[in-house]
């Protein structure tokens, strides 16, 4: 039935008809996809390509895999050029970016977990390690956060002046790290413990402490704090 082509199929078995017919929550995962790809190849429909790419990713299966998928991975699937990876890379931005934007009204980040709990979406489908500075103000308020490295720790290890003078800038009380584990485990590196020791030294000199380094690992976290490591 998938490998039909759209215009073959009947009215009311069509994505943006049955849509438009039965409501979108009619459509299934796959139709939900095949409406924003609009188009298959020659071999497969819209459909039978949107089923390909949420089967795709070797471990995480359905709509979760979109969110470890890169660009790369995605024109390497027959059928996907560079508009389809874009917009496909769109879809996972956005579902995290709503994810973000519902915790919005209700996080007040005055803990490590509803720290944790606000970054997790930004992180927890990296596959590789991003280290930010968050800087806030004295009652806990977020003014920003400050990415210092991405895939490696050793730009990280030198950065505590560039942060430092973010934070300055802003008029920050204080710094808290936060970084991912793509492994899902969340117990400290050696370059972790490293980079924490760096940035306490360097808040201790300048005045604007380090008040936490958290790291998210999957649905886990770990605080520095509340582990006693600070």
């Amino acid at each position: 039935m998938t490998n039909l082509r759209i215009s073959d199929m009947a009215e009311q078995s069509k994505p943006c008809e049955k849509a438009l017919q039965y409501g979108i929550k009619s459509l299934g995962d796959a139709e939900l996809l095949a409406v924003i790809l609009r188009s298959g190849t020659k071999d497969a429909n819209v459909i039978r390509l949107a089923e390909e790419i949420l089967s795709f990713h070797p471990v995480h299966k359905g709509l979760t895999g979109l969110n470890y998928l890169t660009y790369e991975d995605f024109t390497g699937i027959h059928g996907v050029g560079k508009v389809k990876a874009v917009q496909l890379l769109a879809v996972a931005e956005l579902s995290r970016r709503i994810a973000r934007e519902r915790t919005k009204p209700y996080v007040t980040m005055d803990t490590p977990l509803t720290i944790a709990d606000y970054f997790r979406e930004e992180v927890r489908y990296l596959q590789k390690e991003r280290v930010y500075a968050l800087l806030f103000t004295t009652g806990n308020g977020f003014i920003r956060d400050v990415l210092i490295s991405e895939g490696t720790m050793t730009k990280s290890l030198t950065a505590p002046p560039e942060v430092f003078r973010e934070a300055i800038r802003y008029g920050a009380s204080y710094v808290v790290l936060l970084h991912n584990h793509p492994s899902g485990c969340v117990d400290p590196s050696r370059s972790d413990i490293a980079l924490t020791k760096r940035f306490l030294k360097a808040g201790e000199l300048i005045g604007v402490p380090l008040l936490d380094h958290i790291i998210i690992g999957g649905s886990e976290y770990l605080s520095f704090r509340e582990r006693g490591l600070l």
